[in-house]
């Protein structure tokens, strides 16, 4: 039987499928339009004059409360030219260097483009291949992000420019917009800040250095990439006779220049100028390039307080020495519990004129700050404040006779009054019941670096401060103790926007628990008992529950204080450089014979806590678990301390071993810092006490 399908007539579905005529003409159309959308952007798209181009790549940092400007990194560091005053060898330099085909091609170039599309979606190297117009381009829209949308704008402006602008005039205000590095945009200032003279004056070696570094100021920099920088600069070169530019013979005889020192520019004058190198060098931590933060129009908010680094600033002016105080470094670092929020910093009276952050670089001995990580660590191997232990001078330990500070001797006394008068003896004797190495951990885990001069190889003597911990570093661990145990590392960041608004980086602590809450919360009942009973009673007038320790070296060469309130910590650290800018002893400082962690420092501390906190309501420690038996809890005014009742703990006897030689106690060395700001250090010797 034959089945009769039916016919596919004109009503089927063959009917309804477009024609090759139909899809040509819809794509002519889809073409047409494109175009055309394309072209009614370009005629309402405005071109930027130069400022506005300036302006929009700089770099700007607030303070904590997100509004108000701290400073600019990158900003206002230009001068404009006009074309005819830049030597024409000058201008055929950047052309070799960056669009060789720039008076011979359009706005852009449709391979440069092609390529950089095809990347994007890739996944490939995001590279542009941009001409000079359409990186003037990619200036003017205030972003570095490499992406279609950022490209496709980039193209649109570069389209007007080549159509309504000529081609001199877009080459001039390239040169004079264009990031050079150290803070120069515009070739008038890169000439000045590499060599010293105004662009008119630049040779062709001159010249193809500054063309070469365009391509990356921070890849290309001469101060940390002059080999990278002479292998592009000879390529500029051969450009410039590839294109008929220079002949052989002047290629030949072309010298690579000299560079000039890098100059701090104002931005960083004062004392701020320390706080602003701080966000610089976070942020380069962070993973963003120097070209970024001179030309990418971020916006960061750091975690400095204006009202807090205000109070710093007039704390050592008011209570820091005057007497004899040529050569004294002041540091003071405030940092926030739980946060890790710096939020001042004094690095000293003015950046311009010394780079050296004495808060994050200047090194002194921390003296008896460091002795509460060996108290945390007798803690929590179960020894009590109540604990009885020599107090004598002259106790031989391992062979080493301690010395107390005044040569005092106390006899036996418990180790909460020895926290508080600061016994070197018993804490040399502590030290060697939890281990010399556990005193070591405990540091570290608090937030003292690993790599702290001098921390390592242990000595004896390593309770009693003979390693030199960075004033921030202080800070930090302390404000460890004040966070009850939770430990966070210190930073200056709060949030970091790109130019285009997006999220580079926002501040989320994640506290790490250091000790537990009652050896945190017993640690700070001991030092609460410093400042009201013992070497930290200056303190007393902040007229608030604060914690502490003094800090001060056999030869005073430091002097420290370190304390902190629940919702504060802070550390200030004096050390003094000699002529030969070798360390020297604080004596005769401020008129003193002996500078002492309780004296100045104590003062600047005191005065600098009672600003930053002012106004914000009183925070209260929690009392330890284990209360020390018979002990009241502290107060704000001193008291006498009951006789502790003694309990079953370690005592050391005096011996009659000999002084140990030098050898003990090792000289620190300097963390490596950039070789143009040499970092002062302290040399060692084993700490005093208050």
């Amino acid at each position: 039987m034959r089945i009769d399908y039916p016919r596919r007539g004109r009503t089927g579905v063959r009917h309804w499928l477009p024609s090759w005529r139909q899809l040509l003409s819809l794509a002519v159309l889809g073409v047409v339009s494109l175009v055309g959308i394309f072209f009614i952007l370009v005629a309402r798209t405005d071109v930027p004059a130069p400022n506005d181009v300036a302006t929009a790549q700089t770099t700007i940092v607030y303070w904590n409360d997100g509004r108000t400007e701290l400073g600019r990194l990158g900003d206002a560091n230009r001068i404009s030219v006009p074309l005819e005053q830049v030597p024409l060898l000058t201008q055929h330099a950047v052309l070799a260097a960056e669009d060789r085909e720039f008076y011979d091609e359009g706005g852009f170039s449709p391979k440069g483009v092609g390529r950089a599309i095809w990347n994007n979606v890739s996944g490939g190297d995001l590279q542009g291949g941009s001409t000079i117009t359409q990186q003037y381009a990619k200036n003017a829209f205030l972003t570095q992000e490499r992406t279609l949308s950022r490209k496709f704008n980039e193209l649109i402006l570069a389209v007007k420019l080549d159509t309504s602008v000529s081609k001199d005039e877009i080459l001039g205000d390239y040169l004079n917009t264009i990031y050079f590095g150290r803070g120069a945009y515009g070739i008038q200032t890169a000439s000045q800040q590499y060599f010293g003279v105004p662009v008119e004056k630049l040779t062709l070696g001159q010249s193809a250095a500054l063309a070469s570094i365009i391509r990356s100021p921070g890849g290309y920099n001469p101060d940390t990439h002059l080999d990278k920088l002479k292998g592009r600069w000879t390529y500029v070169l051969d450009g410039m006779v590839e294109k008929g530019w220079i002949t052989p013979a002047e290629r030949a005889a072309a010298k690579f220049p000299a560079f000039a020192p890098k100059k701090p520019v104002n931005r960083y004058a004062g004392t701020n100028g320390y706080l602003l190198d701080a966000v610089r060098n976070a942020l380069l931590q962070k993973g963003i390039s120097e070209d970024d933060i001179g030309s990418g129009g971020l916006r960061v908010i750091s975690t400095f307080d204006q009202k807090a680094q205000q109070s710093a600033v007039d704390a050592i002016k008011n209570e820091g020495p005057v007497k004899g105080a040529k050569g004294l470094r002041i540091g003071l670092a405030a940092v926030r519990p739980g946060t890790g929020e710096v939020i001042a910093m004094y690095g000293g009276p003015d950046f311009l004129t010394n780079s050296i952050n004495n808060a994050t670089q200047a090194l002194g001995q921390a003296g008896s700050t460091f002795k509460p990580f060996a108290l945390a660590a007798g803690i929590e191997k179960g020894i009590s404040l109540d604990s009885m232990w020599n107090g004598n001078n002259g106790v031989s330990i391992d062979g080493y006779k301690v010395t107390n500070y005044g040569d005092e001797s106390l006899g036996q006394i418990s180790l909460l009054k020895g926290t508080e008068k600061s016994v070197n003896s018993v804490y040399v004797a502590l030290s060697k019941e939890v281990g010399y190495d556990t005193v070591v951990d405990s540091a570290i885990r608090a937030g003292i670096p690993a790599d702290t001069p001098a921390l390592t190889p242990v000595v004896r003597t390593v309770a009693l401060g003979v390693s030199s911990p960075h004033v921030i570093d202080l800070a930090d661990a302390y404000a460890t103790f004040a966070a009850r145990g939770q430990q966070v590392n210190p930073t200056v960041l709060k949030e970091v926007r790109g130019g285009n608004g997006g999220i580079l980086f926002a501040l989320d602590p994640t506290p790490k628990q250091a000790y537990s809450v009652d050896t945190a919360d017993t640690v700070n009942y001991a030092l609460r008992k410093v400042v009201t009973d013992g070497t930290g009673k200056t303190a007393l007038s902040l007229g608030r529950p604060a914690a502490g320790k003094t800090g001060t070296t056999n030869d005073n060469k430091s002097a420290l204080f370190a304390g902190y309130t629940p919702d504060l910590a802070a550390a200030v650290m004096l050390v003094k450089d000699g002529p030969d800018g070798l360390p020297m002893t604080l004596s005769g400082v401020g008129g003193l014979s002996t500078v002492t962690g309780g004296s100045f420092p104590a003062r600047i501390w005191t005065a600098f806590m009672k600003g930053a906190l002012k106004g914000s309501p009183v925070q209260q420690f929690v009392e330890p678990s284990n209360l020390p038996t018979a002990s009241p809890s502290p107060s704000l005014s001193p008291t006498v301390s009951p006789t502790p009742t003694p309990s079953v703990a370690p005592t050391v006897s005096p011996s009659s071993s000999p002084t140990p030689t030098p050898s003990d106690t090792p000289t620190p060395t300097a963390t490596p810092t950039p070789s143009d700001t040499p970092t002062p250090t302290v040399s060692a010797s084993v700490a005093a006490s208050p």
